[in-house]
C-alpha cells in the first residue's frame, strides 16, 4: 500500500489542457495510475477498474464535489450566487441518496425513451434542414453549422423553450462550464456568475409557467408529476432544467464535434458508416470510449480507503479521468486504436456508471445516431479540411474541437 509519496508524473500533469491528453493518460496507467495533483488538490486516478470501483461506491465515494468549481469562487462572484441559492446548486450528478433516489425516480418518469422517441421525427427535420443550408457550398465549419445549435434546439423541444433562446442559453451554459471546470480571473468569474445567475431566474420561471398553463414537455411532466403528489419541490424541478439546458446540449454538441472529426481523421471508418448505416450506433460507442465529450468527473471520499494500492484520506476529492480509462488496455484490447467495430466498445465508462450514469444518454446517441445517418446520405464524400489546427476550451474535463472544417 502506498501513500501516493511525490512522482514526477504529477508535474507532467496538465489538467486544463485537452489539446491531446490521450499519451500522458497512459503514461499515468503505465506508471502512475494513481496520483495526487498538487494543482487541483485531487487525486487522479486513470485505470478503468479503479474508475469503476468508485463510481460503484457511492457510499465512501460521494459525488457531492461533482459541480463545484475546480477554483475557489472569488468573493464578489461568491456572494452574488449566494444571495440567489446557487451555491450548492444541483439537478442529479451532484447529489446523493436519498435525494438523488427519489428525484431520479421522479425524472425518470417524463425523462424516458418514449419521450425521446416523441422527438425524433423532429431532431431528423433539424438535421436534415440544417445540412441542405451547406450541403451545396462544397466546404462548412460543422460545430458552427450544424453540431452547437442542433442539440440545443432538441434539448428545447424536450423542456419547450422557444427556439429564439438559443444562442442566449447556450452563452449561459458556456458561462456554467468555466465558473465550473475552467481558470478564471476574479473579474471573469464576476461576468460568469452575472450569467449563471440569468441562467438560474430562467429555469425557475420556466417551472413558473408550467404552473400557469400545462405543457406537454419535461417541466410540464414534472410539474403534472408534482400535483399528482410524487415529492419534488419547484426548485427541484428547476434544478433539473438548469442541469439539461446545459448537459442535455453542451456534451452533445461536443460528441457531434469529436465524431465526426475522429471518423473523418479515419477515412476508412467514414466509408464503411456511408456503405453500411447499420455500423453507426456502434461506431457512436466506440467513438464514446475513444474520444469522449467529458474526460474527467468527480468524486469525495467520505472514510479513509485505497485505490489502486494508494492510501485515500478521508475528505480527498477525487478526478477520475474517464478518457484514459477508456483506453485501458487491460479492458480494451488495443485501446489507443479507433476501431467502429470493437466488440465491448459499449463498456466505456463516458456516461458515468452506477446510480449516477447519464439518464439523457439515450437521446444524444439518438441526435448523433440521426446526423450521421443525413450526413453520410446526403454528403458522402466529406473530408477533413488540411492543415486545421484544432482548439479546445481550456478546462479540466469538457473536450471538443472549438471549430471543425470539412469540405466535399
Amino acid at each position: 500500500m502506498s501513500t501516493c509519496p511525490y512522482h514526477k508524473i504529477s508535474e507532467e500533469f496538465k489538467p486544463f489542457d485537452l489539446t491531446n491528453p490521450f499519451p500522458f493518460y497512459k503514461k499515468s496507467r503505465d506508471e502512475q495510475p494513481v496520483f495526487y495533483s498538487q494543482e487541483l488538490g485531487y487525486y487522479v486516478v486513470t485505470r478503468y477498474e479503479d474508475i469503476k470501483a468508485v463510481f460503484s461506491n457511492w457510499k465512501t465515494y460521494t459525488s457531492e464535489n461533482a459541480q463545484s468549481p475546480f477554483k475557489p469562487i472569488a468573493p464578489k462572484a461568491k456572494k452574488l450566487m449566494e444571495d440567489q441559492g446557487m451555491i450548492g446548486l444541483s439537478g442529479l450528478s451532484g447529489r446523493i441518496p436519498p435525494d438523488h433516489t427519489r428525484i431520479r425516480r421522479i425524472v425518470s418518469m417524463a425523462f424516458n425513451l418514449s419521450r425521446f422517441k416523441k422527438l425524433e421525427p423532429g431532431i431528423r427535420a433539424l438535421a436534415i434542414e440544417m445540412i441542405e443550408k451547406f450541403e451545396n457550398e462544397g466546404h462548412a465549419e460543422i460545430v458552427k453549422q450544424l453540431a452547437y445549435d442542433l442539440p440545443a434546439l432538441v434539448i428545447f423541444m424536450l423542456l419547450g423553450v422557444p427556439n429564439e433562446d438559443v444562442q442566449q442559453v447556450k452563452s449561459w451554459a458556456e458561462s456554467r462550464l468555466l465558473i465550473t471546470w475552467g481558470d478564471l480571473t476574479e473579474e471573469e468569474q464576476l461576468v460568469h456568475a452575472q450569467n449563471m445567475v440569468r441562467y438560474w431566474e430562467y429555469c425557475q420561471n420556466l417551472v413558473a409557467l408550467r404552473k400557469e398553463n400545462p405543457t406537454d414537455d419535461l417541466p410540464g411532466d414534472l410539474v403534472r408529476l408534482q400535483a399528482e403528489g410524487h415529492e419534488i419541490s419547484d426548485r427541484e424541478i428547476a434544478a433539473i432544467c438548469y442541469s439539461q439546458l446545459f448537459a442535455g446540449h453542451e456534451t452533445t454538441t461536443s460528441l457531434m464535434g469529436n465524431g465526426i472529426r475522429e471518423l473523418l481523421l479515419h477515412p476508412e471508418s467514414w466509408k464503411a458508416i456511408c456503405e453500411n448505416p447499420s455500423l453507426i450506433p456502434n461506431a457512436i460507442e466506440e467513438i464514446l470510449r475513444f474520444s469522449p465529450s467529458i474526460v474527467s468527473w468527480r468524486r469525495k471520499a467520505l472514510e479513509d480507503s485505497e485505490i489502486g494500492g494508494v492510501t485515500i484520506p478521508a475528505g480527498s476529492n477525487l478526478l477520475l479521468v474517464m478518457g484514459s480509462a477508456n483506453r485501458d488496455e487491460a479492458n480494451f484490447e488495443n485501446g489507443e486504436t479507433f476501431d467502429i467495430q470493437r466488440p465491448n466498445a459499449k463498456e466505456h465508462l463516458s456516461f458515468g456508471y452506477g446510480i449516477h450514469f447519464c439518464l439523457g444518454s439515450p437521446l444524444a446517441k439518438l441526435e448523433f445516431k440521426i446526423v450521421l445517418e443525413e450526413l453520410t446520405r446526403k454528403i458522402p464524400h466529406l473530408t477533413i479540411k488540411e492543415n486545421q489546427v484544432f482548439q479546445f476550451a481550456l478546462n479540466t474535463s469538457f473536450r471538443a474541437p472549438v471549430a471543425l472544417e470539412v469540405e466535399w
